[in-house]
């Protein structure tokens, strides 16, 4: 069966998005399919889903903020460069770190990102705690429990406002997650991916976000 356009479903939510962006994206999705045959990137039952549950999934964090130019960004346990590659593209502005601790998925992510043209992305083979530099907002993408999320990443977050949110922690993630979120009171903000996206898929996926002070 042949693969969807990756910019059918894109164009209908980002209708925004420029021909050198789409050219980005479509190059992205090539290779995401190339590497995908040689190592399992990402899930093999996903693979004829990947601009749905991978793309666009990961470009509902640019649904919640729109990063000012000079933003840094990290993505902590990027695996096959998610959420950050399409980030990147829909933020050229901007500067994102990959950060995962497997040396086969840090190769597939400069793979990726050469692929796309993108030259505002530097991928890290390491563990988030031992990251040295420091940032606007740390990205998830279904990586761990939110404490252990936070404990991770709130030393990589600079406390400041730059952007229309105040820097922090932004994770993908899905199911309830009443007690997961439970320590962090009314620090945290939920909303849910069927608020922008009408996909079935979406609708037990959420966004949550942690202002870091």
């Amino acid at each position: 069966m042949p693969k969807a356009d990756p910019m059918d479903l894109l164009f209908t939510y980002f209708p925004g998005i420029t021909p050198t962006q789409a050219g980005q994206f479509a190059a992205l999705s090539d290779a995401l399919y190339h590497w995908n045959e040689k190592i399992n990137v990402v899930s093999r039952k996903d693979t004829d889903h990947l601009e749905e549950r991978h793309m666009l999934h990961s470009l509902s964090i640019a649904k919640f903020i729109s990063f000012r130019p000079g933003t840094r960004i990290v993505d902590v346990g990027t695996g096959g460069g998610f959420p950050g590659l399409p980030l990147a593209v829909m933020f050229p502005g901007c500067h994102f770190t990959l950060v995962d601790s497997v040396a086969r998925k840090i190769h597939v992510v400069n793979e990726l990102a050469a692929a796309a043209g993108l030259e505002n992305v530097t991928a890290c083979q390491e563990r988030a705690e031992h990251i040295a530099d420091r940032f606007d907002f740390a990205v998830s993408r279904a990586v761990t429990a939110f404490p252990q999320l936070y404990r991770w990443t709130k030393q990589l977050v600079t406390p400041g406002t730059g952007n229309d949110l105040p820097n922090g922690i932004i994770s993908l993630k899905g199911g309830d997650l009443t007690r997961e979120l439970a320590g962090f009171g009314k620090r945290i903000t939920t909303t849910a991916l069927n608020t922008w996206f009408g996909e079935e898929w979406f609708a037990t996926k959420k966004l949550v976000y942690l202002e870091i002070k």
